[in-house]
């Protein structure tokens, strides 16, 4: 079965946007397209709902049990329980919490392991650590392809490592790492896993659950929704960590990480992810199923809608001598997330792309250490393809033109 992407394409208000007709929108790893039922939801609360909730009359009622809808329904759809799922202004602000808690909760001596794949979210919070006398060690990534390989990890790991950080894919190499794997090699030597997905999440939600992963951090407006930031903290691990809300707010697991209070609006508008997955599955599917089976054949048709839909542009790109791709040139191997080193300012290039009506990006994108790691002036940057399911095979035809004439 494969994705029908005229259907997609039609629960995107902005395909049908005027002001955006004819372009082709190419830095989805930045913030995707919103979905129309988190649209909808979203309108609808601030229209109907604006009220502090949870108190008995009819407005704040509904929506209190709106943003409950939304924590209950994603937290079904990703294979954890509900109250494991917080949500925050953004995953940069969840993580900077998260290590304020780890700062006191980390016992003397210890050490933790980041990598130079990451996304300076999840790492330059952990760094900063070492001001409190934490250890800290880093996974190197292959200068050359990018790549995190797991033995490298395994020479670092002893018994004083009690954190291992790293991205479920990087926001510039791109690579699909084994997190589950990454995941049962930090447990085997006690420590506990911290684990970006950022830029994995929008293709398709994962099942954490499964993963095995102790905290896993990805952000709504990459995923079709709202700007807030979702944060998954496994039981065991959230009630041992240090209370960093409100004191009366530590007894709920889903408070204990959120200083201040919910955005409620857009809270209760992220339950519309949850619709649209939903609907997804009711269009290609007619079996009934539970939550996180509709997830799990949801995320397959994404996956298999991009890696049909990347690997002619991969073709495409490999032909090109003046560009150097970072990480695999298999689609199977990677999200379609493509930084290209063109060995001269990105952000020109991408400039000279947006009269063919190609909307693309070029910079660091807050990824300097994997940039500097694999040789490349983070000042030059490089030029950031990103797109997800919703992406047709006109708009990478438009993208191949346009890079041809530019390059």
């Amino acid at each position: 079965m494969k994705l029908d992407i005229d259907y997609v394409r039609s629960r995107f208000p902005a395909f049908s946007e005027p002001a955006l007709r004819g372009r082709a929108f190419f830095e989805n790893a930045g913030g995707s397209y919103t979905c129309a039922p988190v649209i909808e939801r979203l309108t609808r609360f601030y229209h109907e709902r604006k009220v502090q909730p949870y108190a008995p009359y009819e407005a704040s009622r509904v929506a209190g049990e709106e943003m409950d809808e939304a924590r209950i329904r994603l937290a079904a759809l990703l294979g954890v329980a509900t109250d494991e799922l917080s949500f925050g202004p953004s995953t940069s602000q969840n993580t900077y919490v998260l290590a304020q808690a780890f700062r006191t909760w980390l016992p003397e001596g210890s050490a933790i392991v980041v990598t130079d794949q990451d996304h300076e979210a999840n790492s330059g919070v952990w760094r900063r650590l070492a001001d409190e006398g934490v250890e800290v060690r880093e996974w190197q990534i292959d200068p050359e392809t990018g790549h995190l390989d797991p033995k490298r990890l395994e020479a670092l790991l002893d018994d004083k490592v009690r954190l291992v950080v790293f991205p479920h894919a990087s926001n510039v190499v791109g690579e699909v790492n084994d997190a589950a794997a990454i995941v049962k090699i930090a447990h085997a030597a006690g420590a506990v896993t911290c684990v970006d997905g950022v830029s994995y999440a929008p293709h398709g939600l994962p099942d954490v659950g499964a993963l095995g992963a102790d905290i896993y951090l990805f952000s709504a407006y990459k995923t079709y929704g709202p700007h807030q930031g979702l944060m998954v903290i496994r039981r065991a691990l959230g009630e041992s960590l240090p209370n960093q809300a409100h004191f009366f707010n530590g007894d709920t697991l889903y408070k204990r990480f959120t200083p201040a209070g919910p955005d409620h609006a857009q809270v209760a508008a992220s339950a519309g992810i949850a619709d649209y997955i939903d609907e997804l599955y009711s269009f290609h599917h007619r079996t009934p199923a539970d939550a996180r089976t509709r997830a799990a054949r949801v995320h397959d048709l994404f996956r298999a809608r991009e890696i049909e839909v990347l690997q002619p542009l991969l073709d495409f790109l490999a032909t090109k001598n003046s560009i150097r791709l970072l990480g695999p040139k298999d689609a199977r191997l990677r999200a379609p997330t493509l930084a290209l080193d063109l060995g001269r300012s990105a952000e020109q290039v991408a400039a000279e792309l947006a009269p063919h009506g190609i909307m693309a990006g070029g910079g660091d994108f807050y990824a300097r250490r994997p940039l500097q790691a694999m040789g490349i002036d983070p000042a030059r940057g490089v030029l950031r393809l990103s797109f997800v399911h919703y992406t047709s095979e006109a708009e990478i035809e438009r993208l191949m033109e346009a890079l041809d004439h530019i390059l």
